[in-house]
């Protein structure tokens, strides 16, 4: 599997001047580039407020936040929490299940 895997998180986007979360009970998909199937879930995350992620991890702009799994290792994007302290870690082979769906 390359470890490099160019992903798109889009976690709030505009509709008509509306901003619309993905909040419990609503998941965006992602080309995993090979990897399968990348999965945001908004049940997983529903202990979050937006503000911790956006904009200083995610750009608020659908489509304008592109990361690679090496910047992802680098503790940037999702990686800032999910560092195997915070949240299971990028790198734990164990866990690409959790957002690599095939």
């Amino acid at each position: 599997m390359k470890k490099v895997i160019v992903l798109v998180l889009i976690v709030m986007f505009a509709v008509a001047g509306t901003a619309l979360a993905v909040g419990p009970g609503k998941s965006l998909d992602f080309d995993g580039k090979g990897a399968g199937k990348v999965v945001f879930s908004g049940d997983a995350h529903k202990a979050l407020k937006c503000g911790e992620c956006h904009p200083a991890l995610f750009k608020m702009k659908k489509g304008s936040t592109v990361m690679t799994m090496k910047d992802m290792e680098a503790g940037k994007a999702c990686g800032a929490c999910h560092n195997g302290t915070k949240a299971f870690g990028v790198k734990d082979a164990a866990a690409c299940a959790k957002c690599h769906k095939k």
